[in-house]
This record gives C-alpha cells, structure tokens and sequence, in this order.
C-alpha cells in the first residue's frame, strides 16, 4: 500500500463504526468511510473532542451537526503546498490527504525531468496535483466539469503562492476536451486523471467508470507527446481492483511506449490503532 505518512497539519486520529476522526490542522472533523465496517469498541475522550460531525441520512445525502463554531473555510499546509479546506454538504472538504503520495512522486518525476514538463490534470477537482505539478515547474492544464471545485483550485494556486506559474484553467467536459485537443495538435508530456464512478458534463454528457474509462484512456495516447513523462490515474469507484487500472495500463500505455506500471491501494495511517485505512487505488505508468 502507498501510504501518506509525512502529515503534519493532517491526521487520521481514529476508525471505528463506519466513522473516523480526523484532524485538519486545528478543526477536528468526524465523517462516515465506508471502508471502516469494524466497530469502535469504545468511545474514548477524543472522539468527543471532534468539532463537527457529519451524520449520514436514511434518505440519501446527510448534514453537518457542529457542536463548536468553526471558520467558514481555513487552510492547511502539506510541506510548501496549500489548500483551503471546507466542509461541503455532502461531508467532503475539497482535499484528500492519502493523495500527498501522488503529490510527492509527480514532484519528483517532474523536478527530475531535466527538461520543460507539460502537464494534463484531468477531474481535477480542487486541484490538488495542479498545485504539486506547477509547483514543480511544470506547465498545467487543470480540467473539470464543476466550476465551483476549478474557482476552488484556482484559488489554492494563490494560497501556494503560485499564481505567477503557467496554469490553464478549463470549465468542461474531459471528454470533449481531450477530443479537441488532439483536433488541435496539442500534447502533453504528463496525463493526471482521477475519473468519478459516474458524472454528468455542462451539457448533460455521461460518464460511467466501466464503460468510459478503458475508451477514454486510449483515447488519451492522441495527446501525449512523443516522449512522455507518465500517466496516472486515480479511481475510488467500489469494486475495481488495482489490477484492472494496470491491465488498462499495459493495454494502452504500455503496448505503445514501453515503460513500466505500479498499481496498488492508496491509504492513510490510523494514528491510535496503528492500522491503515484503504482509501482507493492507484496506476502509474511511467517511462
């Protein structure tokens, strides 16, 4: 498993009876995760200790019960990368820690390169490999189809103090976007994408994950450039396996540029118990 241990401003305290407790710098947040079906075998003092607690509704959806006031948003810091943070309606914050791996390893793919990197970030949500790729030195197009998560990651490029770097933002369908792309002639040395279970564009355009993804990454090669750097791809859809993500890789990345693949869990150290919390999959292809 790819673990993110070199937190500081977060920490996964504790799991237990589908919840977990967690601390984002000084807010203690406690969310439900459907990977923690053990039970919490006794409630200590710490999880009373958590400033909001999102509980989970028969119907569907769910809602934040704050038992102290909290910023409205605030930021933390992974090393020289920051990020806002805000408890969204649907008990999300606009980050996901256990990606600091990803965030670490295209930092030094790219910072290595020796050469100028051109970076695709695809559902790039808040934006979180757009901050670790530009600050890098890397050129980057950040794509999604929400513009409240792109005005979100535009804004933590400003909080990193990155804003004088080359970074594109684009409000679209990937889709499309990738299919006008290559219209165009453009390539990109770096593909980053972390594709929903299922998702609908501006325009009403599907997206589910098992009979979208394998035809979207193939169509993905059209854009690379001729000597690229890597591909990676991110998935939290339920049921899909690393090794699927990996015989997509070798069907498509691999069979035209050669190269090597590392697939596996992604997770987040459990700080009172010692385990690990799975917290998705990964794919890196890399040349």
């Amino acid at each position: 498993m790819f673990a993110a241990k070199d937190w500081i401003d977060y920490e996964l305290i504790d799991t237990g009876d589908g919840d977990k407790l967690e601390r984002w710098g000084s807010v203690v947040l406690r969310r439900p995760d459907p990977q923690i079906i053990w039970p919490l075998r006794k409630e200590e003092a710490h999880w009373k200790s958590a400033d909001a607690h999102y509980h989970r509704s028969s119907s569907g959806g769910g809602q934040w019960d704050y038992k102290k006031t909290i910023p409205e948003r605030w930021t933390i810091a992974y090393h020289d990368l920051k990020f806002h943070i805000k408890p969204t309606n649907f008990k999300h914050t606009g980050l996901f820690p256990e990606q600091a791996v990803n965030w670490q390893w295209m930092i030094d793919k790219i910072q290595s390169a020796g050469r100028p990197i051109k970076v695709l970030n695809l559902f790039a949500y808040t934006g979180g490999a757009t901050v670790a790729s530009a600050y890098a030195g890397a050129e980057v197009c950040h794509v999604d189809a929400a513009k409240g998560m792109v005005q979100w990651a535009k804004e933590n490029i400003q909080l990193s103090g990155l804003s004088d770097r080359p970074v594109r933002f684009i409000t679209d369908d990937v889709f499309k976007f990738v299919q006008r792309e290559q219209r165009r002639g453009v390539k990109y040395d770096a593909i980053i994408m972390d594709p929903p279970s299922y998702g609908r564009g501006p325009s009403g355009e599907t997206w589910k994950l098992e009979s979208s993804l394998y035809p979207f990454v193939d169509s993905c090669l059209n854009i690379l450039s001729d000597n690229p750097l890597f591909f990676l791809i991110n998935s939290y859809t339920t049921g899909i396996s690393p090794t699927v993500l990996n015989n997509i890789m070798s069907m498509t990345l691999k069979k035209k540029f050669g190269g090597s693949i590392t697939s596996g869990e992604i997770g987040l150290p459990i700080t009172k118990s010692g385990l690990m919390l799975p917290c998705g999959i990964l794919s890196r292809w890399e040349a």
